[in-house]
Order: C-alpha cells, then structure tokens, then sequence
C-alpha cells in the first residue's frame, strides 16, 4: 500500500503561481497511490497568492482523478456572501473502500499575540488487505506554539481514545446492519500524517509520540523515518527549489503509525524533485 502526504499549497508551486493541474500531474507521477492525504486545499477562498481567481480546489480534483473517493474537511469555513461557503482544509482521497469518517477540531487556546487560523485533522477508516486502517491527515498551527503544542497533544489524545474504543467495540456484539447505532469496527492500526508545522525534537513533535498511557499492549504514534531509515536525520519536506518560503531547509511533514504498523514501513521518501509547492510530497510504502 502507498500512501502519499502533501501540503499543496492551493496549487501554488515555488514559481508563485496556483496551477491544480500541475498538483494533478505530481500525484499521478508519484504512481497514483492508494490514499492521497493533502493539507491546504481551498474552495472559493478569495485573496490566495498566485490565483487568478477563487477555485475549488476539491471539486477539481474530485474531477480530475475520477478514481478516488474524496473526503474535504474545511477546518476554516465561512459563508461567501452569496448562500454558499469558502473553505481552506484537509483532503483524503482512497482508491480502498471507505467506511466511517470523522472530522475532528483542534483545540487553539487563546494566543492574541499572532495570528491564527482554525486547525483540524480529518480521519478514514478504510478497508485494507491487512484488516481495517484508519488515516488520519492534518495541519498544525504555524504562528501560535501555545496552539500547536495543544493540538499536538490532542493527535496524541485522539490515538489514545481510538484504542480505547475499539477495544469495546471488539469485545461486544453489535448490529451490524445499517442502524447508525450499529458501530463497526474501527481498528487500532492507525497513519497519522501532514504538516506538524515543527521540526523533530522539538516539544510538539515529543507530545505527538509521547508514550501511551493507555496501559498493557495500547501504543501511541511512532515517527515513521527510523522505522526505515533508523539513526539517519529526516530529510527536509520545506525550504527547495527557492519559494518565497522558508529561507532555509528543514523537516515539518512527517508520516507517524501506531506500534504494530512500524514493522511493516517498508520506505519512506520525500519527493524532493517536486517544485508544485513551498512543501515536498512524502510518499509510504506499507507490507498488506
């Protein structure tokens, strides 16, 4: 199974100008993956450099790979003035059958010292080879440390409940029909990726794959580089290519899987060749 990761940026290369058919192009060249996890997708979001004019950004890529089912989480959404809504969020997108999916808000404690936006991570369970998967995908906050500390915490925490409940769902019967009563199972194995907005080492990336305090054989996240490259430093996902930002190069996206998944990372690549953003794709291969 491949899993691709990619802030893109609204489409916008390290040229400066907004082009989704270059971001479509990109994606197939990666060789199409199985899952497509994308974080900056906008949907009538006027203002955003490099475009002509506001796009939506999921309608077009729903179109353009007509393959995929496509799951849009807007955490930033407000009405256009018009009877409708622009968007700015996460965007998952499966070739493997989907079944429940959440939309989970970060918590951003007050911070009025920088600016900031609303944050959040869009999770999938998907029917793979190897039993039920749930994908997560999200954007951590940039300005505001306070903000993206607690939200880091909260990735954490959101690792924490799943287990929890899918251990009970497991250990009881349940209808299994179309009852929105009827849970299915949810799964402990679990691929947490984006852009955490921090570098390795750093506190935030620390309360990400604190260890589990869920008890006996519960795992938290475990950062997915060493599982394939061991001791070797992350490659850097920013800072190629010459966009207007950063100005240097460094590590901020990452792929995390819960503890019985590190045994099956079989690569871990950053697409450094790639100019379609101010951020590298990272493409997962998982053993089935």
């Amino acid at each position: 199974m491949h899993v691709l990761s990619w802030n893109i940026q609204w489409g916008r290369g390290a040229d400066g100008r907004a082009d989704l058919a270059r971001t479509v192009a990109v994606l197939r060249d990666a060789g199409s993956p199985d899952i497509i996890c994308l974080q900056e997708v906008a949907c009538g979001w006027p203002g955003l450099k490099g475009q002509a004019e506001p796009e939506d950004g999921p309608a077009y890529l729903r179109a353009a790979l007509p393959e995929y089912h496509a799951i849009y989480f807007p955490s930033l959404e407000r009405g256009d003035g018009c009877g409708g809504t622009r968007g700015f969020g996460n965007m998952i997108m499966s070739r493997l059958p989907i079944g429940q999916v959440f939309r989970h808000l970060l918590p951003a404690p007050p911070d009025p010292a920088v600016p900031s936006m609303q944050r959040g991570c869009l999770e999938v369970c998907i029917d793979a080879a190897g039993g039920p998967l749930r994908i997560l995908t999200t954007h951590l906050e940039y300005y505001s440390k306070p903000q993206r500390l607690a939200q880091a915490g909260r990735l954490w925490g959101l690792q924490q409940e799943a287990i929890v409940e899918a251990r009970q769902v497991n250990g009881r019967a349940l209808h299994r029909g179309e009852s929105i009563f009827g849970l299915p199972a949810r799964g402990e194995a679990a691929v947490l990726c984006g852009d955490m907005n921090c570098e390795p080492g750093s506190p935030e990336y620390q309360a990400i794959i604190a260890p589990s305090g869920g008890g006996a054989g519960a795992s938290g996240w475990f950062d997915a580089w060493p599982s394939r490259h061991g001791a070797l430093a992350h490659e850097p996902s920013v800072g190629l290519h010459g966009a207007e930002w950063p100005d240097r190069q460094y590590c901020c996206d990452y792929f995390f899987v819960s503890g019985e998944l590190t045994s099956r990372v079989r690569d871990l690549r950053v697409l450094a060749e790639v100019a379609a953003s101010d951020h590298q794709p990272l493409l997962l291969e998982l053993a089935c």
